[in-house]
């Protein structure tokens, strides 16, 4: 029985693991990755090409304006309730793990 059960587990990672594989492989041959590259160096000579007509006008020119940034916030307030959280733990637990240090060598002295 408990092999079975084992066996089914087993079976159920490894076809993840084969989906997950094969998905990968399939959008590297395809390329997928190249082309949102593309995308993205085309993008880049196109604010190249609107910030040198700009300063051919003699407009003032931001060069903030001509910036593409790609970084999504996903933050919400759970996000940013779990970050605390997870800073106060890790303050906690540095401070255990130098209390048990500190106590340590006082022991070994």
């Amino acid at each position: 029985m408990k092999r079975d059960v084992l066996k089914k587990i087993f079976r159920y990672v490894f076809l993840t693991l084969f989906v997950t594989f094969m998905a990968l492989y399939i959008s590297q041959s395809a390329g997928y990755v190249e082309y949102e590259n593309r995308k993205q160096v085309a993008l880049t000579e196109s604010q190249i090409k609107k910030f040198e007509a700009d300063v051919a006008a003699g407009k003032k020119v931001d060069v903030e304006k001509y910036l593409k940034t790609n970084e999504k916030n996903y933050q919400n307030g759970i996000s940013k309730f779990c970050l605390k959280v997870s800073n106060v733990a890790e303050s906690g637990v540095k401070k255990v793990v130098d209390v048990s240090f500190k106590f340590l060598a006082k022991l070994t002295e």
